[in-house]
């Protein structure tokens, strides 16, 4: 299964005369990154916590599916609480081909209608959190130059520091970043820390403080992402994962715009 923002977020930094160009030994380790088995499938419930400046919260739950068609990876969410957002759905087409962008819809049940998200709008927040659209599909490894930048030991793990620059324009509009560093562990060549640049000045980290392996495959257990200005926090989100399955049949049928509507 192609890996998510939560698990590579290789994403942009700033194109001119001072990017630097690939570094070969980057590129392998992101390539292993890529290549690394996730799994064909991936069933899981979500809690996806909302955490605003004066540490407000707004709680919503969900279930997640993921599954493997071809070199392609659908992905389905559905919100089942709280009332504001209950049967509200996601669902993404993950394309191998870097030349086909990417495919989302979104259900809104106040409307009885599905949306499909155009690519100028994936900047912006998924449902009000820190992740945006653009967050939620994988990153094709040939758009971006990458760079080594030291090695480093997080949560008393051995692991890569990574800079990541696109090369073409598109990426850095469609994406709203300026630059990303990513952290990869040497053991199992996961992305667990990154730092994302955006265009308005502020930045956003995501970090994997909690993981384990099961069927011989790494999952999150805990995630979050928090979007600063300078050392203010803006903003903050925790995803919670539980009931997770690894490589357990998913019908074809439940990743369809029908099945947005239809609901689980």
């Amino acid at each position: 299964m192609k890996k998510t923002i939560v698990m590579t977020l290789t994403a942009v930094a700033l194109m001119g005369a001072a990017a630097y160009a690939d570094d070969a030994k980057a590129r392998a380790i992101m390539q292993k990154v890529d290549a690394r088995d996730d799994g064909k499938t991936l069933a899981q419930d979500m809690q996806m916590i909302l955490i605003d400046k004066h540490g407000n919260k707004r709680v919503r739950v969900l279930n997640s599916f993921s599954k493997d068609f071809g070199a392609d990876e659908h992905r389905i969410l559905f919100f089942k609480s709280p009332a504001d957002v209950k049967n509200t759905a996601f669902l993404t087409y993950d394309y191998d081909d870097p030349n086909k962008d990417d495919d989302q819809w979104l259900y809104l049940p106040a409307l009885k209608k599905v949306k499909r998200i155009p690519t100028a709008d994936k900047s912006g927040s998924f449902m009000g959190s820190d992740f945006s659209y653009f967050d939620m599909t994988d990153r094709d490894l040939e758009d971006y130059d990458f760079k080594l930048l030291k090695e480093i030991k997080v949560r008393g793990k051995e692991a890569w520091v990574i800079e990541a620059t696109p090369r073409n324009g598109k990426v850095i509009k469609e994406s709203g970043y300026t630059k990303t560093i990513a952290i990869v562990r040497k053991d199992n060549y996961v992305t667990v820390r990154a730092i994302n640049f955006m265009k308005n000045g502020k930045k956003k980290y995501l970090d994997i403080p909690k993981m384990h392996v099961q069927n011989g495959i790494w999952v999150p257990d805990v995630m979050t992402m928090t979007t600063k200005k300078g050392k203010q926090t803006l903003h903050k989100t925790i995803l919670k994962f539980s009931h997770i399955k690894v490589n357990t049949p998913l019908s074809d049928d439940l990743f369809t715009t029908r099945r947005l509507e239809k609901g689980i």
